[in-house]
């Protein structure tokens, strides 16, 4: 149905009780079909009010002796009253405006026998009687439209099929799962359905998810977006600033960036309240086993809040490094680049609203281990770091070419300006090779002792 109710009505009665009546309803969200709010300049008057009679849940049928005299508004009676009877359902709703149940009698004994209301009432009781009956709380999909009316967002009529495509997408909502890659996704207000009400909060915050996580994929809000980027986007669409801040922790793992103090405007309180000690939801578990920490102590903090903690929740720079690029939990993935992407916008011109400390402690994360060499998108490269010790490598002009291109084949996904020969010279010249020797020494060294 398009309509919640169509008011069937004599001209007469508008000024005085019919027009304010239909304002009112509006004012509660209720779709109304009422020719005033429902007809154009050139529209047929009787396929409009036919269209709107087929289409509506309710009828509400103004009794007046002015009606009585309309042979017009006796058509429209006699629509709702067969749709009564095809679809043996009760949606008409009387209203008596100035009769007595004597004249309604004399008019249709059987509408004389339904409840009804009334004018005399005042305006105000009879809306909420009438909503009560038109709108009752627990139907969810009524719950979710009046929702999405408040944040003024446009949405079809209950009848459309799109609807069932927000209930669909709702289940992934409640149980997503990493492998779909989906990000800007959030958890429903209500992992328990228990009411209608929670029922359509759930379809609401789902049809809202649908828009803001489609933009925020398509335009790749990341670790590497500009912080005024991120707060535009989350400020721009209805409804997703105040749920980032029921889940800070999930918004943590989408934009870490925010988390630094100075790119927290409007989240300062809640990412605070990550920091406590023994917040279950400051620890998304970015990796399997236990943390590494500079003294092997139990980190100061949960591992999504550490770019908060003035010493990074003692996590080591290798943690902290590999996390900011590739963090995951069971449900909620961080972005789509890899280390080695991440290491090399971490060398470009982009990256620089993001401090020298805070890129210091993630370049020597990532190179202080291999996890950047499997990403790397040439095999001549990495074959040439692979199969030779630190003596016998040689960076000649085809292994430097090679490393080139993996740095171009980065540049290009991110979408970077700077010239792959320039990220190549820097690279090597904060040591990535010999960080590279440097750690497969180690391991080779930690593996002979354990023999």
């Amino acid at each position: 149905m398009d309509y919640d109710v169509f008011i069937c009505h004599a001209s007469e009665d508008k000024d005085d009780f019919v027009r304010p009546l239909a304002e009112r309803l509006r004012l509660h969200h209720l779709e109304v079909w009422y020719d005033e709010f429902s007809l154009k300049i050139g529209d047929s008057l009787s396929q409009k009010i036919d269209e709107g009679l087929l289409r509506s849940r309710f009828g509400i049928v103004v009794l007046s002796a002015n009606f009585f005299k309309k042979p017009w508004a006796k058509r429209e009676l006699s629509g709702l009253i067969s749709r009564e009877m095809v679809e043996g359902i009760s949606l008409i709703l009387p209203v008596w405006h100035r009769v007595t149940v004597q004249d309604v009698m004399e008019y249709s004994p059987p509408l004389a026998d339904k409840k009804a209301g009334s004018s005399s009432q005042g305006i105000n009781t009879l809306v909420r009687d009438l909503i009560n009956k038109i709108k009752p709380d627990e139907s969810p999909l009524l719950v979710a439209r009046d929702y999405l009316t408040k944040l003024d967002v446009d949405v079809p009529p209950i009848s459309n099929e799109w609807w069932l495509d927000v209930v669909e997408y709702k289940e992934f909502l409640k149980y997503p799962d990493i492998n779909s890659g989906k990000r800007w996704i959030f958890p429903l207000p209500y992992l328990n359905e228990d009411t209608g009400q929670q029922r359509g909060r759930n379809i609401a915050s789902t049809a809202l998810q649908l828009d803001w996580s489609f933009e925020g994929e398509e335009l790749n809000i990341s670790p590497i977006t500009h912080p005024e980027i991120v707060h535009e986007f989350i400020r721009r669409w209805p409804g997703l600033y105040d749920c980032a801040r029921e889940n800070p922790g999930v918004l943590a793992m989408y934009v870490p960036q925010l988390t630094i103090p100075g790119f927290d405007t409007g989240f300062e309180d809640v990412f605070d309240k990550l920091l406590v000690p023994g917040n279950k939801d400051a620890d998304m578990i970015f990796s399997y086993g236990k943390h590494d920490t500079i003294d092997n102590k139990e980190p100061l903090c949960g591992d999504i809040i550490a770019l908060r903690h003035e010493r990074f929740g003692n996590y080591t720079p290798e943690e902290i490094g590999h996390w900011y690029f590739d963090a995951h939990d069971n449900r909620y993935i961080r972005s789509n680049w890899n280390v080695f992407e991440g290491l090399v916008w971490l060398l470009s011109s982009n990256s620089y609203w993001l401090s020298d400390a805070f890129k210091s402690t993630f370049v020597n994360g990532i190179i202080a281990q291999h996890n950047w060499l499997r990403h790397c998108n040439s095999y001549d490269f990495i074959e040439a770091l692979t199969l030779n010790e630190r003596k016998n490598f040689k960076l000649n002009k085809k292994i430097l070419y090679a490393f080139n291109y993996s740095v171009s084949q980065a540049i290009y996904n991110l979408n970077l300006q700077d010239r792959p020969e320039n990220i190549s010279k820097a690279l090597i010249d904060i040591g990535l090779i010999d960080r590279y020797f440097d750690y497969s020494e180690k391991i080779k060294k930690f593996r002979d002792q354990s023999k």
